[in-house]
């Protein structure tokens, strides 16, 4: 089987090398893994700790736990490795303490040893998924300490197939995982791995972080004027097609749209169908405050814009890739979004909860915000609540490390 999927994952980088040709995001993922081994670095440190991302969510997720590591421990040489260009090309955008940052070179054994015996790693933290089979191997054969942080897994995936033998292998090969519900503890107690204790999810420290950092935005704050609000953030064109007619209808209302897609052709596209009424951030002058939709053409500026919001829509989830909804919730915003989010534990605690909202049609966003905005203080009050009281996964997580593993976490 290892054999089987090794030619798997071989077969894949081809498929990507071919896509790379003609798809900019695919070329960014082959140009980045090329001569990898020569782009390893000095060491300046013999005690390595590695975190492994699969992009810039997954950074996020586990920054929380990084910074805390780095601060009790300086002399250590942190590595962050990412699959996704996504991860490479924003990841300094953030306050981190990572000492290298490199693209996960493909899923060979050759490769796997590679890295190791350049590193020398005493653990690897791999944040949420991506269970690479051959890594993690390589990583326990050599006695390196193999951790998951906010694990969430799903009944559906292949290690709970009838066919899953060899990926649950993979599983079992893991030192401890810190796990975000209670579904993902049932399925890993019903394939007998009882290694694990639920943390929850370190994302809610990290927006607990970013709050209190409170970092203002004199553009945004000239285009307000002291008004809060409606925040389309991350959206997409579906998401787009059932929020505009709102948008259309009332302007009175100050809006901040944070398209996922900022090339020149969309917001161009967006400009045309909301014609009149916008002005791009970056071209911003005090004479434009005037205009009631504020367009973020820019990467970078939407978390800290939601602290000037009143409700959040989040796009991706007509996708099922929702976007984050706790970077509005830590203002104290009840959060509008799509359909498919069964995959976001956080989405359905939050409609539970009766702070989250999903919609499917543009009749929905203009219904559950007009039914919404007589409660907003409540709604708000609640919403800072729900955040805080998930917070403190990281001092968890600490915790096991410190009394479980001391010979690596001192």
């Amino acid at each position: 089987m290892r054999y089987i999927y090794t030619f798997g994952v071989l077969l894949y980088a081809s498929i990507i090398r071919i896509a790379a040709l003609f798809n900019p995001k695919a070329a960014k993922w082959v140009k980045g893994r090329k001569d990898w081994q020569r782009n390893l670095p000095d060491l300046s440190s013999e005690h390595v700790i590695w975190f492994h991302c699969a992009s810039l969510g997954e950074f996020d997720s586990g920054l929380p736990l990084m910074n805390s590591i780095k601060e009790e421990n300086p002399e250590i040489f942190l590595v962050v490795t990412f699959f996704s260009p996504s991860g490479m090309e924003n990841y300094h955008k953030r306050k981190h303490h990572a000492d290298w940052v490199g693209y996960l070179p493909v899923d060979t054994k050759r490769n796997a040893k590679t890295l190791i015996e350049h590193f020398k790693p005493k653990a690897l933290f791999i944040v949420k998924y991506e269970f690479w089979s051959n890594l993690i191997e390589v990583c326990s054969d050599n006695k390196i300490k193999l951790f998951s942080v906010s694990t969430i897994l799903r009944e559906n995936q292949r290690f709970f197939k009838w066919y899953g033998a060899f990926f649950r292998k993979t599983l079992h090969r893991m030192d401890y995982f810190f796990v975000q519900n209670e579904t993902t503890c049932l399925l890993l107690s019903d394939i007998d791995i009882n290694n694990y204790k639920l943390t929850g999810d370190t994302r809610f420290d990290r927006v607990i972080e970013n709050k209190n950092i409170g970092t203002s935005n004199s553009i945004i704050e000239s285009f307000l004027k002291g008004q809060k609000a409606i925040i389309l953030g991350s959206i997409w064109p579906d998401d787009e097609k059932v929020t505009f007619p709102f948008v259309q209808q009332h302007r009175e209302q100050k809006f901040i749209i944070a398209p996922h897609n900022i090339d020149e052709k969309h917001i161009a596209t967006i400009e045309n169908q909301l014609s009149g009424l916008t002005i791009r951030y970056t071209d911003f002058l005090e004479k434009d405050a005037s205009k009631n939709i504020l367009i973020l053409n820019t990467i970078g500026h939407l978390t800290s814009a939601f602290q000037y919001g009143k409700i959040a829509y989040i796009g991706g989830g007509f996708s099922g890739n929702l976007h984050n909804i706790l970077e509005p919730a830590v203002y104290g915003m009840p959060i509008i979004f799509g359909p498919i989010h069964t995959k976001f534990p956080e989405a359905n605690m939050f409609i539970r909860k009766g702070i989250g909202f999903s919609v499917s049609t543009s009749k929905d966003v203009i219904e559950t915000i007009n039914s919404i905005e007589g409660q907003l203080d409540y709604l708000a009050l609640k919403s800072m609540k729900i955040v805080q009281e998930n917070t403190g996964s990281t001092n968890k997580i600490m915790g096991v490390l410190h009394e479980k593993y001391s010979e690596v976490f001192p």
